[in-house]
């Protein structure tokens, strides 16, 4: 079965559908609201189900050989203690492919690259369809309607098309977190792949990258809405006494790479995500906390569920109706378990709490840590046919 799909967002979720599409026959027009497909944004990790749709999806090999395993790394105090040791060599054995970090621009323009530059149309909006054809669904763009027997809603957490099809859902809500974030100007020496360091409601962490730069992030407890006139100042002043290489990490970066950004999310699951000849893809379906590192991977799991489901189908109903089916008890599953991993790691912020916790990570077996990611990497996509 073929046709033709309109793609709202041009995300990594919606160059992933569009590039699945293309490789079942379906013709593709990808949307962007943005006038520009900026290599912006910082790093990214990419778990083994993740890496497993790129490979569906025919561009795992180049993600591959741009990015960096991680094989060293865990969990520590703000004064350097270990709590927890990440066995990345494990973790690929169990799983075939350890976790890799890349660089988001880098990842967008890999996705971008596995499509023909005419199906990008850049600075077209789009915040709703006509649905009311029972077989076709009419796209405006501001410079004319596009005609498609598919769209698929890849608008982000603040998708507008979700807004019309589920009027009545609440929409995105404020994590409690706040994001900053940036890549270093220059390589770091660093002693471990990947790092996270929980203090009392803040979270550092690293990810190391093949041209020895590295991304680092920090999640704190804040009221929304919160900005700083000199944020990376802000931030060296947060975590002065933290262990190294924190203060290196800071102190390698330049003052205007600095991202920030509210996390919200998508606490009140949606009904479905389908409606009509709409499908949701990534963080539109399922916006969750970056707790997990599994964000991304979910979208990209959508993208190559969505490509399968079609290619099998007698018809775009029936594929819709399995991509639903198939993806969201799991991917709400795993915002869930995301939430509740904020909840007890980054967010956690009373004293005892936090030494209650750190003493349980302590004396928890190493397998533990292996047996939690697992829990969400081991996913075997579908064949596309």
């Amino acid at each position: 079965m073929g046709g033709t799909a309109v793609v709202v967002g041009g995300g990594i979720g919606g160059l992933s559908a569009a590039i699945g599409l293309r490789r079942i026959g379906w013709e593709v027009t990808v949307l962007e609201r943005a006038a520009a497909l900026a290599d912006a944004g910082a790093g990214i990790s990419l778990h083994a189900n993740g890496l497993r749709a790129l490979d569906v999806l025919g561009v795992g090999a180049a993600v591959r050989a741009a990015a960096r395993p991680q094989y060293s790394g865990g969990t520590r105090t703000p004064s350097g203690g270990l709590l927890a040791r990440m066995d990345g060599a494990a973790l690929a054995r169990e799983l075939g492919t350890p976790i890799v970090g890349i660089p988001r621009a880098t990842l967008h323009r890999l996705l971008r690259a596995a499509l023909p530059p005419e199906c990008l149309r850049t600075g077209v909006s789009v915040p709703s369809v006509d649905r009311s054809a029972p077989d076709r669904i009419a796209v405006p763009t501001g410079a004319g309607v596009l005609e498609a027997d598919l769209v698929v809603a890849a608008d982000g957490v603040g998708s507008r098309l979700r807004g019309q099809v589920f009027p009545d859902h609440p929409g995105p809500v404020y994590s409690g977190s706040t994001v900053l974030r940036a890549i270093t100007a220059r390589p770091v020496e660093l002693s471990s792949d990947f790092e996270l360091t929980w203090g009392q409601g803040a979270e550092f962490g690293h990810i190391a990258f093949t041209d020895g730069r590295a991304e680092w992030h920090a999640v704190l407890n804040s009221p929304p809405g919160v900005r700083h006139a000199d944020p990376l100042g802000t931030l060296r002043d947060r975590f002065h006494d933290w262990h190294e290489p924190i203060p290196t990490l800071l102190a390698a970066t330049h003052p205007e790479a600095v991202l920030h950004h509210d996390i919200h999310e998508l606490v009140t699951p949606l009904p479905s995500y389908v409606a009509d000849r709409i499908a949701f893809l990534g963080d539109a379906a399922h916006a969750m906390t970056p707790h997990l590192g599994q964000g991304a991977c979910q979208a990209l799991e959508d993208a190559a569920t969505l490509a399968a489901a079609l290619a099998d189908a007698p018809t775009v109903a029936t594929a819709l109706a399995r991509y639903d089916t198939e993806r969201r008890p799991r991917a709400q599953s795993v915002a869930r378990a995301a939430r509740q991993a904020g909840r007890m790691g980054q967010q956690l912020s009373h004293p005892a709490a936090v030494a209650l916790r750190n003493t349980a990570l302590r004396l928890a077996p190493s397998r533990a840590a292996i047996r939690g990611i697992l829990r969400h990497a081991d996913w075997t996509p579908p064949s596309l046919g």
